[in-house]
């Protein structure tokens, strides 16, 4: 009857040992996700940055003043007079 007591202590002893190594382990992973989720929530938040002034200077590049200038400038564009314009009738 002690032998068998002692055997169930050992059972026990065993079963508490693995689930304190369980937690420990838990616990650790736990804190490695969170680091990295806050590293991952740091880049996302510097590309929505840098999406943000990329939209901003896209906008900027797309201004149709700006269009407008660079085509009479750099590449010597010009409105055509009314009598150059034909209408096409198909």
């Amino acid at each position: 009857m002690r032998a068998i007591g002692i055997f169930c202590l050992l059972i026990l002893l065993g079963a508490m040992m693995i689930s304190a190594i369980a937690v420990v382990w838990t616990r650790h992973q736990s804190r490695v996700l969170f680091v990295q989720l806050t590293q991952l929530q740091g880049q996302r938040d510097e590309l929505n940055i840098e999406y943000g002034q990329l939209e901003l200077e896209q906008a900027t590049w797309a201004e149709p003043r700006r269009i407008d200038n660079e085509a009479r400038t750099k590449l010597s564009m010009f409105m055509p007079r009314p009598q150059d314009v034909r209408l096409v009738q198909q």
